[in-house]
């Protein structure tokens, strides 16, 4: 099957940091905003977005931690439980502005798994989304808050986002 890179990696830097300028605006600064990288897919991007909004504003420390959602997604009986990696969580998320990160949005049955999963760690006043791509394809009214490309692909497609650049195989 054919391979065709849609986003280099300067597009995905230049990307991050129009999110990342687009979360300090929508929430008038960094006070009381995490990141939470979904595995495995958005750990890479909430680190990668903590380091920009660090160069932004240095003297608000954004903390990031990582969320595994392996055993709050629905489909449990279609496909075997694979959990990604430890969840990471490091501080309580009640009242704060959590924003999920993931490379690729599709069907959205991830970040449902999510909002349920954030519930064991606290009662966050917000919960934001942001996404490198966003495929279409929805099942669920689940909506980004921040896109770095909306990219229509068709259902049998494969879409990778790493650091790298974005694949459509």
């Amino acid at each position: 099957m054919a391979q065709r890179t849609v986003l280099s990696a300067d597009d995905i830097r230049r990307a991050l940091t129009r999110i990342a300028h687009e979360i300090v605006e929508r929430n008038h600064g960094l006070d009381g905003v995490v990141l939470v990288g979904l595995q495995r897919g958005g750990v890479w991007v909430a680190d990668a977005l903590g380091e920009v909004l660090h160069g932004i504003d240095p003297e608000h420390p954004v903390p990031v931690g990582s969320l595994d959602v392996s055993f709050h997604r629905d489909d449990v009986g279609i496909r075997p439980i694979v959990p990604g990696s430890v969840t990471d969580i490091p501080m309580s998320l009640d009242g704060a502005t959590v924003v999920l990160t993931d490379d690729v949005l599709f069907t959205g049955r991830t970040v449902r798994a999510a909002l349920e999963a954030l519930n064991e760690y606290g009662r966050p006043r917000a919960v934001q989304l942001a996404v490198i791509v966003d495929r279409g394809h929805r099942e669920l009214p689940i909506r980004p808050d921040y896109v770095g490309k909306n990219l229509p692909t068709s259902r049998d497609e494969n879409v990778s986002a790493t650091s790298e650049g974005v694949v459509i195989r």
